[in-house]
């Protein structure tokens, strides 16, 4: 029986695949095959990159019209429709997610992305004032949003293709050009985009993609470098430390979302049946590997072991098996070594006192798998914000569950975080939820829901969760730099 080659993977700049200056192997979280051979970026590859984008803002791009943005977008759009599967394919090859999931939100998020923002930008318009000053004279001040120039897209490994599109997608509406640093864990949509951006009629040097690592590789390069007009990118906390620092000498904006520890608030009079459906797929989605997910559950006491038996029977019930399999609920994590960090935080919760209710450890399944990244799905009781495993992203499929007596004893425990991504609120009582989820110190708050959001509204953290916001007219106010005209009438 023929076996199928991994494939190679090229960085790509100016409108062409070229070869890196070393291989190295991607590998498939499921079991531990080689998934992928990706080229390794050089300095000059990275200059190669950054000189093409910045020709492209020089050249055709850079005198596009909105309109002329815009039909490139839908047009992006609808090419990432149409290679839908194969996009499919790229995602769980990198990534180990079950088919259905990455159908269902990754792709579909993708194309809405670029419709999403040729929308916002279609409909933009700019600001101005009439200005009268002492003497009678008049004047005109209105502003004109001039694109940023070249930006460094950074993007994770949880989410490549969503997080990709959602920063490329503003970046070019507003007529950026990108260089485009895709996780090393997750090379393949990134690269598979390039060739949407060719059917799609994108102009050489408008989108180009440089594989590599961080320290002493393509990520380093790549933020200190001084044709990069601004850098975005999503990630931890440290990692978006490290870019603050390489990109100060040259003053250079950043949009950051990173880490975040978030709460969810459970209150006695939430539709229990409700909230643990929506707390299940908060805490276990993706396998814990989004940065919306959450990690401290905060339930009234009267209703805690309700909440807590609802979830254990919800996380015995996800089914962790291949991509294809259509009963799998929950794929692996992304690396071994992302699941030996895991692990040393369920071995410390323990050493801090908790109570497993469920999972713990890495589950047997069968010797075909048993190479894959896999972790069991883990709730715990008795622990408090003391605690390291309640402060520090674990960034998996676990979450403590903790009692608490009023309202303001709640709102006091799921702000004491030095992170400030996101939060949930559950509770029928309308006032108390619009009153508690105002009191949240976080970028979103949700009532009675999770991860639902409209594109339009702004996103992004606050603390170590990040630096700016992102989303509709939002996302204008990093891609473009405004400059003011006045005119004495």
């Amino acid at each position: 029986m023929p076996t199928t080659q991994p494939p190679e993977l090229l960085c790509f700049v100016d409108g062409t695949f070229v070869s890196g200056t070393a291989p190295f192997d991607k590998i498939d979280p499921v079991d531990g095959s080689l998934a992928a051979t990706v080229h390794e970026a050089g300095r000059d590859t990275v200059d190669a990159a950054v000189a093409a984008a910045r020709k492209a803002m020089q050249g055709a791009w850079g005198q596009t019209s909105v309109s002329g943005r815009v039909q490139l977008l839908r047009r992006i759009a609808d090419r990432i429709e149409d290679r839908l599967d194969d996009l499919v394919a790229a995602e769980v090859r990198d990534t180990g997610k079950p088919e259905s999931l990455v159908r269902e939100l990754d792709v579909v998020r993708a194309a809405m992305n670029f419709r999403a923002f040729a929308d916002v930008v279609a409909s933009s318009g700019i600001e101005s004032f009439l200005t009268e000053v002492p003497g009678g004279r008049k004047a005109l001040n209105y502003a004109i949003n001039k694109p940023l120039g070249v930006v460094a897209v950074i993007v994770p490994w949880n989410l490549p293709l969503l997080l990709l599109t959602w920063k490329v997608a503003p970046a070019l509406a507003w007529g950026n050009a990108v260089v485009v640093k895709p996780s090393e864990e997750t090379p393949s949509s990134a690269t598979l985009l390039a060739e949407i951006m060719i059917e799609a009629g994108a102009p050489d040097g408008v989108y180009n993609v440089v594989h590599g690592f961080g320290p002493g590789s393509v990520g380093e390069y790549l933020t200190s470098h001084p044709g990069i007009d601004g850098v975005t990118f999503t990630g931890e906390t440290a990692t978006g430390s490290a870019i603050m620092r390489a990109v100060s000498p040259q003053v250079r904006p950043v949009s950051f979302e990173l880490g975040g520890k978030n709460a969810a608030v459970v209150f006695a009079d939430a539709d229990l049946e409700a909230a643990i459906a929506g707390l299940s797929r908060s805490v276990f989605l993706n396998t814990g590997q989004v940065c919306l997910c959450t990690e401290r559950v905060y339930v009234e006491r009267s209703v805690f072991d309700d909440v807590a038996s609802g979830l254990a029977q919800q996380a015995r019930a996800l089914k962790l098996g291949r991509p294809a399999d259509p009963d799998t609920t929950t794929g692996p994590l992304i690396s071994l070594a992302h699941r030996q960090k895991v692990r040393s935080y369920l071995d410390l919760a323990v050493q801090e006192g908790a109570e497993v209710v469920v999972g713990g450890g890495v589950p047997d399944l069968g010797p075909d798998l048993a190479g894959g990244a896999w972790i069991e799905p883990t709730l715990w009781t008795g622990l408090d914000n003391t605690c390291r495993v309640l402060r520090e992203e674990v960034f998996g499929p676990v979450a403590a569950l903790v009692p608490f007596d009023t309202e303001q004893e709640a709102i006091r425990l799921a702000n004491d975080t030095a992170y400030g991504l996101a939060a949930s609120v559950w509770t029928q009582n309308v006032e108390r939820g619009h009153r508690v989820a105002q009191a949240m110190r976080v970028g979103t708050a949700w009532v009675n829901t999770w991860y639902l959001r409209d594109l339009r509204s702004p996103f992004g953290g606050v603390g170590l969760s990040g630096i700016g916001r992102e989303g509709g007219v939002h996302s204008m106010h990093f891609y473009t730099e405004p400059t003011n005209v006045c005119v004495q009438l």
